[in-house]
C-alpha cells in the first residue's frame, strides 16, 4: 500500500512540473503574441471579410482586451506542441516501446491539423457566417457598426471549437493505440457522430441547407478518416498481439 502511496504521488509531482513546464512556455508564448498582435490585427483587417469596415471601441478597456485576446491566442498556439509532447510523456510509462515511438508522431500531426482546423474556420465557415449576419443587418436597413473587440470573439468562438474539432483522427488514434477504443465502438456510435457534427455545424453556420452542409460534410468526412485510421492501428494490434502469443504464449 505504501509503495502504491509512493507511486501515486511521484505521478502527481511529474504532472505538477509538466504543467508547470506548460505554464512558462504559454507566458513566453503570450509575450510574444503581445508583440506580434499589432501587425496581425492590421492583417486582419486588411483582408476579407473585414476589409472595408470600419472599427470602433466602446470603452477604454476594448483595445487593451484585443491585445491579449491575441495575446493569448498566439500563446496558446505556440504552446500546443508542448501541451501534447507533455501529455504523451506523462502516459509514455504505460506504452511500449514501440507504442512510444509511434504515439511520438502524433505530436506534430495533432499541430498541423490544429491549424488546418483554423483555416477551415476562417476562412470557410467564419465568412459565410459573418456575411449572413451583415446581410440581415442590411435587410433590416440597420447601419452596421462593428466593435473591434466583438468582432474578433465572434471570429474566435467559430474558428476555435472547430480547430478543437479537427483534431479527432490525432485523439482517436491515440485513444485506439491505449485500447481504450476501437473500431467497432466507432462504427457501433457513427449514427450518433453524425448527428453531433450536423448539429455543430447547424450551430456554427447560417441557418440554410448549403452552409450547414458546407460546414457538415468535411466534419463527417473527417469522422470517417478517423474510422479508418483506428481500423489500421486495431488491426496492427491484433497482429502485434497474435506474434506475440505465437512466440511466447497467451499474455
Amino acid at each position: 500500500m505504501k509503495n502504491e502511496e509512493m507511486s501515486l504521488v511521484e505521478h502527481l509531482g511529474e504532472l505538477r512540473k509538466r504543467i508547470m513546464w506548460i505554464l512558462v512556455v504559454l507566458v513566453i508564448g503570450m509575450v510574444g503574441g503581445l508583440v506580434a498582435a499589432k501587425p496581425i490585427i492590421r492583417y486582419l483587417k486588411s483582408i476579407p471579410p473585414a476589409d472595408g469596415i470600419g472599427w470602433n471601441v466602446f470603452s477604454p478597456w476594448d483595445a487593451l482586451r484585443l491585445y491579449m485576446n491575441f495575446g493569448l491566442a498566439v500563446g496558446l498556439l505556440i504552446t500546443l506542441p508542448v501541451i501534447l509532447y507533455h501529455i504523451w510523456a506523462f502516459v509514455k510509462p504505460g506504452l511500449r516501446e514501440t507504442e512510444q515511438k509511434a504515439s511520438l508522431l502524433y505530436v506534430p500531426y495533432a499541430f498541423l491539423l490544429f491549424l488546418l482546423g483554423l483555416s477551415f474556420g476562417y476562412w470557410v465557415v467564419f465568412p459565410m457566417a459573418f456575411y449572413f449576419t451583415s446581410s440581415i443587418s442590411k435587410s433590416l436597413e440597420i447601419t452596421e457598426m462593428y466593435g473591434a473587440a466583438q468582432y474578433f470573439t465572434f471570429m474566435f468562438n467559430i474558428i476555435l471549437p472547430l480547430a478543437c474539432v479537427f483534431e479527432m483522427p490525432i485523439v482517436v488514434m491515440f485513444l485506439t493505440k491505449i485500447k481504450l477504443l476501437n473500431p467497432k465502438r466507432l462504427h457501433k456510435f457513427r449514427r450518433y457522430a453524425y448527428m453531433l457534427m450536423v448539429i455543430l455545424a447547424t450551430v456554427i453556420t447560417p441557418p440554410d441547407a448549403i452552409s450547414a452542409i458546407l460546414v457538415a460534410v468535411p466534419l463527417i468526412i473527417l469522422y470517417e478518416f478517423s474510422v479508418f485510421m483506428s481500423g489500421f492501428i486495431y488491426r496492427k494490434q491484433l497482429a502485434n498481439d497474435a506474434a506475440w502469443e505465437l512466440e511466447f504464449g497467451p499474455k
